[in-house]
């Protein structure tokens, strides 16, 4: 078929731009936000002539697509998805043509396949091997998979309010995930400067251009379909009267209304639909501004438990629908979430449609809506039905899938914090290279291995991924392409050669450097062999465990700057003697967390059971924390300053006068500015203090080391 991209066009300012979709400013404006063009004559045309024949996908719109099929093989039969009436639904609300667009038979489940398969089509022509993106769940899901499909690494940043589920939806399919403990607007901005740092290309969202036309066919096929069901007798298509969805950032409706625009410039339909926008009221900035008639949407803290719809600053998406809506009759419209999660289940109930709760905000609005009297009792009403939860087996995947990051303000959280957000958020930056920087390490033996992953995490918070056997590792080191790989040579099944020459075979791996450590005894030919491969060779028993770690840092490209919490002195030719005994003999000290922020008080025990030197247990008042000291032998505590039942430093005191307990050492671990006079108090009682925007973990760790550990 012929491409029919003929132009870009500005949205802001209407200027004309050569048909380059890696474009993505107006060079006279300055904006990002730009528009795709065809030769939409000439694609009438084919269209009456060939749609009829073609297959049953996205793809037979091809002609108003910015890239070519087949000619990049990412696609897994994406959309045409069905268009079912909701019978019992339409009777209990008045209506008599209500459909649903079953968007959760995509690949993936989620309308956001049409976004990913387009945009990943785009980088493979663009030649990109990495992709950086921020998302709230569904759209993270289908980049991983088309990314996996496609080769190219890709990094989605997160927010902690995203479901395990579907953090392990992304494991699986290998995607490198990086979770934000802030909102999804410090996500994305988190994922911004670290595309930028990284010279990676990231995901525009709502001002994509694939992103857009790979949504903008859900207008397609709707008008499609509803034709086919009852055809209009001048041979034009059907549109419905109303179509409702559930936003986020906003860019589902924004372009579907965009497909809509290009058939009525094609002339195949005469008008267009009214919009729908539906927001958790918990997070509902666009119909805030609505219902006050601003032109803007200011952004808002989101508090709902609807995480997938959690962006509190819209941004120009807004001022594009408010246009839309009010262009023909529109709406925006909030729910809370008990009326989502009723919704949910009387979807469940009468259709036989299970769902998620974003996609039950849309049936939640059109309930709303219609108990309003937005509707005639004839009017052809569609709703998106996208999204679902795939739940991924934990044991399936690698430890540390996950990279998590601290940032954000709480509520409760003084203004003066808020304006320490930027600091955290360098500083969380600033350690995101280090945390991202990934080592394999490949060793038949777990002991060994495992020690091996430990001397490297005592000095620096590298991501370590252990296998076991070499065809374990080289299967890991192709899915997460670390920037080391650390092997042992004598191995079944196939030995530490076979393993090197298979990763030296292939572009994806031939450049990764390997460490070679190994206590066989090696021929003058073999050591020329692993000489001529590239491998650094390392002989157990030879060398001091702080040599392979300075090396493994030089190799790495960071510079050594921190001495390790723990020194480990044994060599690695000791390793499996004395792997266990290293283990063995580290006190397990109890440590209380108390905190009433349940979310800091179990990142503070994973911190530091993470070590597994440590014991911790979790108190969210003071009240439990006494009950625990009373029952508990605890060795220190960890205290927040801002509690329901008292503050930190009064309990701080009482504590230090109680006989018992005055002996316990207390860290503090605050949100809080503490003021001079808390200050002074706390340091008369030699507790020091941490904040949590700036969180050093491995600071942390070692100053509960210096704290707990026997010395010597």
């Amino acid at each position: 078929m012929p491409f029919l991209l003929t132009h870009l066009v500005c949205r802001d300012c209407g200027q004309r731009l050569a048909p380059d979709i890696s474009l993505t400013t107006c060079p006279v404006c300055g904006s990002n936000w730009l528009l795709s063009s065809y030769d939409y004559d000439a694609a009438r045309e084919i269209w009456l002539d060939e749609l009829v024949y073609r297959d049953a996908s996205l793809w037979r719109y091809e002609e108003l697509l910015p890239v070519n099929y087949p000619g990049f093989s990412v696609s897994m039969g994406e959309g045409w998805t069905p268009l079912v009436q909701a019978l019992k639904l339409q009777q209990e609300l008045g209506l008599e043509r209500l459909y649903i667009k079953d968007e959760r038979q995509g690949p993936t489940g989620s309308f956001k396949d049409r976004q990913a398969v387009l945009g990943v089509a785009a980088l493979k022509q663009m030649g990109a091997t990495e992709f950086v993106l921020s998302s709230t769940g569904n759209k993270a899901a289908a980049y991983a998979a088309y990314c996996a499909r496609a080769g190219i690494r890709l990094w989605i940043f997160l927010t902690s309010m995203v479901p395990n589920e579907k953090l392990r939806e992304l494991g699986l399919y290998g995607a490198e995930v990086v979770k934000i403990a802030g909102t999804y607007d410090q996500a994305k901005k988190v994922a911004s400067d670290f595309a930028a740092r990284r010279k990676l290309p990231t995901d525009h969202g709502a001002r994509g251009i694939p992103d857009v036309d790979g949504m903008k066919t859900i207008a397609f096929e709707v008008a499609e379909q509803l034709t086919r069901l009852q055809p209009l007798p001048d041979g034009r298509w059907r549109v419905p009267d109303w179509y409702i969805q559930a936003v986020s950032g906003g860019i589902g409706p924004l372009a579907v209304w965009q497909g809509f625009l290009e058939l009525n410039r094609m002339g195949l339909i005469d008008r267009m639909p009214k919009l729908a926008i539906v927001q958790a009221e918990g997070c509902a900035p666009m119909v805030q501004a609505w219902e006050n008639n601003q032109e803007q949407a200011e952004p808002v803290i989101p508090r709902t438990r609807i995480a997938v719809l959690a962006t509190g600053a819209p941004g120009h998406s807004y001022e594009l629908l408010r246009q839309a809506c009010l262009s023909n009759g529109g709406t925006m419209v909030s729910v809370d979430d008990g009326e989502t999660f009723r919704a949910m289940r009387r979807m469940a109930r009468t259709e036989g449609y299970s769902i998620e709760p974003a996609t039950a905000v849309a049936f939640a609005g059109l309930e709303k809506m219609a108990n309003q009297g937005y509707f005639k009792p004839d009017d052809w009403v569609v709703v998106n039905c996208s999204g679902h939860t795939f739940p991924a087996e934990k044991h399936v995947l690698e430890d540390e899938y996950v990279l998590d990051l601290q940032l954000g303000q709480q509520e409760g959280q003084s203004a003066t914090v808020q304006t320490r957000l930027e600091e955290g958020l360098s500083a969380a930056l600033a350690n995101l290279d280090e945390q991202v920087t990934t080592v394999v390490i490949i060793d038949d033996n777990p002991q060994d291995s495992r020690l091996i992953r430990r001397l490297l995490q005592t000095y620096k918070n590298y991501r370590v991924f252990e296998a076991n056997t070499a065809r374990d590792g080289l299967d890991l080191v192709r899915q997460r392409k670390p920037d080391l790989v650390v092997s042992d040579l004598t191995m079944p099944e196939m030995d530490g050669f076979e393993l090197l020459t298979a990763l030296k075979s292939t572009p994806e791996t031939r450049d990764i450097p390997v460490f070679v450590v190994s206590a066989k005894t090696l021929t003058i030919e073999e050591r020329n062999r692993l000489e001529d491969q590239g491998a650094s060779l390392w002989q157990k028993g030879n060398f001091n465990t702080r040599e392979l770690v300075d090396h493994v840092v030089q190799t790495l490209g960071v510079h050594q700057d921190a001495e390790p919490s723990t020194p480990i002195q044994t060599t690695v030719g000791e390793v499996s003697q004395s792997v266990k005994s290293v283990i063995d003999n580290i006190t397990r000290a109890t440590v209380l967390v108390i905190d009433d922020n349940r979310r800091d008080a179990r990142l503070v025990r994973r911190i530091l059971e993470a070590t597994k030197r440590y014991d911790v247990l979790e108190a969210y008042s003071a009240q439990e924390a006494r009950e625990l000291l009373d029952e508990q032998d605890v060795a220190l505590i960890v205290l927040d300053v801002i509690l329901p039942d008292t503050d930190g430093l009064s309990l701080m005191q009482e504590l230090k006068a109680t006989p018992h307990l005055q002996h316990i050492p207390v860290v503090i671990l605050t949100a809080k500015e503490l003021f001079p006079e808390e200050k002074e108090a706390f340091a008369a009682q030699q507790c020091s203090v941490w904040y949590k925007l700036s969180l050093d973990r491995q600071a942390l760790i070692a100053h509960v080391d210096h704290i707990l550990q026997p010395k010597g």
